[in-house]
């Protein structure tokens, strides 16, 4: 199998070789992404294995099918950049990778929390300016605070089960309810409860016609005075503008995020040299109460591990015309 991969790092490269040994797949690594301006990289190729900020919409499907390509390998749990109609009527498969140390998501979206109420990155950057002043860096006591969890799937169950540790009350939305969790003490509400009563509110659900922009000027406004926001799902289950209003009010005390709206067009990528146009992000990095980082709560190594076995596992299905257990349908 001739295997195309877009959006390449180093490290990409590195656990598809390490892990390939018992498939020997042929790779070729594409530092650029997927879409209808780089489709015709995939000439020659059997399966195109792509990230997040791959963009397989109609017109790259199309493409796609005429050069060939049978399978669309993400490397990812999400798959909201793929168009799945096209997918089908072109007679393509797409596989994705549905759970990958969840653990590790869970535990960033715990950094940020604690990063952003003791402020240690600021005491951090304090000390070696010599500066020991503890002016301005007071937090609170997670213990007791009421944090609210949007989606208790994998992730979501792994946050709720940290979280118990520190003594949290811990309420939450999801369309189905998880009986470990309930058995933990967890306390499932609707969706409007949760934004009243959360202190903290984390988002770990999928991105969908439904969760899309779920944080917005009309959420914000019924939640608690100086709520903290943590997401590391999806961009978009935040509306940007609302969010900057809500930090310019003062409505949004803290806001923790791993992920942007437009984060295709920035992150993964050092940009130290140039000048960002994107006026929304530079907004957000100019309130001392935002911690923004480019969505590496996934970023362990045994979650990396863990994607590009599944990923390979998945494409060797599929080249034994054996049941695709993580097809996306």
């Amino acid at each position: 199998m001739k295997i195309a991969v877009f959006s390449t790092k180093s490290y990409d490269q590195e656990y598809f070789e390490k892990n390939n040994k018992h498939y020997n797949f042929q790779f070729s690594f594409f530092e650029t992404a997927l879409n209808i301006h780089t489709v015709n990289l995939t000439k020659g190729f059997d399966v195109v294995c792509v990230f997040v900020n791959d963009t397989i919409d109609k017109k790259t499907i199309l493409a796609l099918s005429a050069n060939g390509i049978k399978l669309v390998a993400l490397r990812c749990a999400g798959f909201n950049n793929v168009d799945l109609e096209a997918i089908k009527n072109n007679n393509l498969k797409v596989v994705r990778v549905p759970a990958y140390s969840p653990e590790a998501v869970a535990e960033y979206a715990i950094a940020l929390i604690l990063t952003l109420n003791r402020k240690t990155h600021k005491a951090y950057n304090r000390v070696r300016e010599g500066n020991f002043s503890l002016k301005n860096l007071i937090g609170f006591n997670l213990h007791n605070k009421t944090v609210g969890v949007i989606g208790t799937g994998k992730i979501g169950a792994s946050f709720c089960k940290i979280l118990k540790g520190f003594g949290c009350r811990i309420i939450a939305f999801d369309i189905y309810k998880n009986e470990d969790l309930l058995s933990l003490g967890v306390e499932y509400m609707q969706l409007n409860q949760v934004f009243k009563q959360a202190d903290i509110l984390s988002l770990h659900c999928p991105l969908n016609e439904g969760t899309k922009h779920v944080v917005n000027k009309r959420s914000i406004a019924s939640m608690k005075d100086g709520v903290m926001i943590i997401n590391t799902s999806r961009g978009a289950l935040v509306n940007t503008v609302d969010v900057i209003e809500g930090l310019i009010n003062k409505k949004i005390g803290y806001l923790g995020i791993d992920v942007y709206e437009q984060e295709e067009n920035l992150f993964f990528e050092d940009l130290s040299e140039h000048i960002i146009q994107d006026e929304h992000i530079l907004r957000l990095m100019s309130f001392p109460n935002v911690l923004i980082t480019s969505h590496q709560a996934f970023f362990t190594k045994e979650a990396m591990d863990e994607i590009t076995m599944t990923t390979l596992e998945n494409i060797n299905l599929f080249k034994n015309n054996d049941m695709l257990n993580n097809e996306v349908k």
